[in-house]
């Protein structure tokens, strides 16, 4: 989760919202890493779940990510859900929760729909701490 909350604060430091996450091995060790880049790219796709899973799949030359492990900031959205079990993605580690966006364990809880073909081990409350002090100090300084 250092690494993803590495990532945030890239996403904070460049006016995103402070998103990171990190795709890894069964081993652990990184495979990819990315933050949220909606502005920068001009493409409300540009979440950093999906850009790790993108890099991940592009470095592995397949499209499912069996044995490969996430660790994203905050709660994913409904989409990032999506892109998490179209992935295989073993196992989830989130910070923040997000009571408005989140998909995971607040609002549709993807994972748990009958319509969800695969559904990740699911670990929230990671640094959530950090993560959400990051969030808050962002919005913050937005309103300001």
């Amino acid at each position: 989760m250092a690494a993803a909350l590495g990532e945030a604060r890239a996403a904070f430091a460049a006016g995103e919202v402070p998103v990171g996450a990190v795709v890894t091995l069964s081993d652990g060790s990184i495979l990819a890493r990315a933050r949220n880049a909606m502005r920068e790219r001009a493409d409300p796709t540009a979440h950093a779940e999906i850009l790790a899973i993108r890099e991940a799949a592009r470095i592995t030359g397949s499209e499912r990510l069996t044995g490969c492990d996430l660790y994203v900031t905050l709660e994913p959205c409904a989409m990032c859900a999506a892109a998490i079990s179209f992935a295989r993605i073993r196992r989830l580690y989130y910070g923040a929760e997000d009571r408005k966006q989140g998909a995971v364990d607040n609002g549709p809880r993807f994972f748990a729909s009958p319509t969800c073909h695969h559904a990740p081990e699911v670990y929230g409350g990671i640094s959530e701490r950090e993560a959400a002090r990051l969030m808050r100090r962002f919005f913050a300084e937005r309103r300001d």
